[in-house]
């Protein structure tokens, strides 16, 4: 059997298989979408389809909801060419379960999917049709957070956007430029109101799409292209707003051994593709069952009950509160510990460092024994069952490829929050003294030791990518791994530097015990495990 609407009609071959499908009629539900549309998505990759698309298929499901999604591709078309059209927009849905079993289900709630390629005047067309509509209720997004950059590292715009700043609404290609020009169709179509969420997981993703798409329609203003009325249409937040959201999900890359499992069930065509944008992606989505999304309740034109799928909607201080509990505390200072030292002692999956007496260990001293006594307490959600459901069931998933060496990318760019926030809030309690933790220092003092490229056997390991890898690098010459007396003060700069920590380490009185701690981490070959051992027993 296939992924495909004529194929579904065989219910029975799916039945035998353990593949859930779709209860409406997905023909029906994509008729009624292209003609009135209420919700448009852009970012197409696989967060997108076995997750936020899944929530619209369960609505369906249920029969809170009559329509779908419609997705639209900015960037990479071959994942509208290669993996929507040929599927008639199903995705199938694995769910990988900690004990080994997975759970098959087909997704039918995306009912479109567009290119916004500016030199297609057809997908273009629709896709200003689809902003006209008077039902359209909101914008979605999943571009990473890389796609509401508009410049560079220098300040100056990337080529792409002072192109689309130059040449205008009409010939927009950057994803932002594409979303100010769909608004300002909308704008043109009688102002009317719409929400834009961005759903990526970035701090404060509204703030940012609403920034990127304020500076493109500034630029337009500036150059004539659009009048000052679109710039305060677009300013006017019961017009066009731009909730905030925090979501939590693990969608790794397409697994060989799903491949091979759905291939035994019958289920053909299955193999993933590179896209020519160098996108691996498979008509299947896997992904961890644990998932979490969180949005800010601001809706003009109002929006589907998309509670009834078990999001949170709520206020933007709830939706703050949710972020910093998962990012200081309860998920992603216990993701940097195990990136590094997982990197330091050869591991390639974070599943596998879960069976590390060690490592376990020191990440639960970091999240229970020093981040939870100053978590940030959101209500809807228990920072204690959140933890306890990533110790005990989502690190562990074997079935979740995930490596230490991508969680180590860009290391600098995430510690301030990651860890400075907690040394922060333990400098400014009156009850709490920074010099008491253990766990954040190391994972600090582990995160220095991997900067030398050098694992515990003393061998050459490559680095994951870090904006700030050569000047860190530049700073600590002379230190190496295995001889402790070449540290001679070469880390005071990097810990004094409170861009890197949120905070200088010697103000928190933290830095002689990072330094301590780092300098037992290149006593030799074993000693970042010894180490480990000494502090953690």
């Amino acid at each position: 059997m296939k992924l495909s609407l004529k194929e579904l009609k065989n219910k029975e071959a799916f039945e035998n298989a353990g593949i859930s499908i779709p209860a409406y009629s997905v023909g029906a539900m994509v008729e009624r979408t292209k003609k009135s549309p209420i919700w448009i998505h852009f970012g197409t990759g696989n967060i997108f389809r076995g997750y936020i698309a899944a929530l619209q298929d369960e609505l369906l499901n249920r029969g809170e909801d009559r329509k779908g999604i419609i997705a639209v591709e900015t960037f990479d078309y071959d994942i509208i060419d290669k993996i929507y059209t040929p599927y008639d927009n199903l995705t199938l849905m694995v769910t990988l379960k900690p004990d080994g079993t997975t759970k098959e289900r087909v997704l039918a709630g995306i009912a479109e999917g567009i290119k916004a390629d500016a030199s297609d005047k057809g997908q273009m067309n629709r896709l200003r049709e689809i902003f006209r509509d008077d039902g359209l209720q909101f914008i979605s997004f999943t571009v990473t957070e890389k796609g509401y950059v508009l410049k560079d590292m220098e300040g100056r715009y990337l080529p792409v956007v002072e192109l689309d700043i130059a040449q205008g609404p009409d010939r927009a290609r950057h994803a932002m430029s594409i979303v100010a020009a769909m608004l300002h169709e909308r704008f043109l179509a009688g102002a009317k109101p719409i929400a834009a969420v961005s759903m990526d997981n970035c701090s404060h993703n509204g703030e940012k799409l609403r920034e990127a798409v304020l500076t493109i329609a500034r630029e337009w203003e500036a150059t004539g292209f659009v009048s000052r009325e679109f710039l305060e249409y677009v300013k006017d937040e019961e017009k066009v707003s731009f909730p905030w959201s925090m979501i939590d999900k693990i969608t790794p890359r397409p697994a060989k051994a799903v491949e091979e499992a759905l291939a035994g069930k019958g289920v053909e065509d299955m193999a993933p593709i590179i896209t020519a944008k160098n996108t691996y992606i498979a008509p299947f989505v896997n992904a961890e069952g644990p998932q979490y999304l969180v949005v800010e309740d601001r809706f003009p034109n109002g929006r589907p009950p998309l509670e009834w799928a078990g999001v949170y909607m709520t206020d933007r201080e709830t939706v703050n509160k949710v972020e910093r509990m998962k990012v200081t505390t309860c998920l992603n200072p216990l993701h940097t510990a195990l990136a590094v030292y997982g990197c330091l002692l050869g591991y390639s999956s974070i599943a596998e460092e879960m069976k590390d007496k060690e490592l376990v260990s020191l990440i639960k001293k970091i999240g229970y024994d020093e981040g939870m006594r100053v978590v940030t307490d959101p209500g809807i959600l228990s920072p204690s069952s959140f933890i306890d459901e990533v110790i005990e069931k989502r690190l562990p998933n074997p079935f979740i490829p995930d490596m230490p060496q991508r969680i180590a990318t860009d290391t600098s760019q995430k510690i301030p929050v990651r860890y400075g926030e907690t040394i922060k809030a333990y400098c400014q309690s009156p009850d709490l003294r920074p010099e008491e933790l253990t766990g954040i220092p190391l994972a600090i003092a582990g995160w220095l030791r991997y900067l030398l490229g050098t694992d515990d056997e003393l061998q050459p390991m490559e680095l994951s990518a870090d904006p700030m890898l050569e000047e860190l690098r530049r700073v600590m010459q002379g230190i190496e791994a295995g001889k402790p007396e070449t540290c001679t003060g070469q880390l005071k700069p990097i810990l004094a530097n409170s861009t890197i920590f949120g905070i200088s380490l010697y103000e928190a009185g933290l830095a002689d015990k990072v330094e301590t701690m780092f300098r037992q981490l290149l006593a030799g070959k074993g000693a970042v495990r010894e180490t480990l051992r000494r502090y953690l027993q």
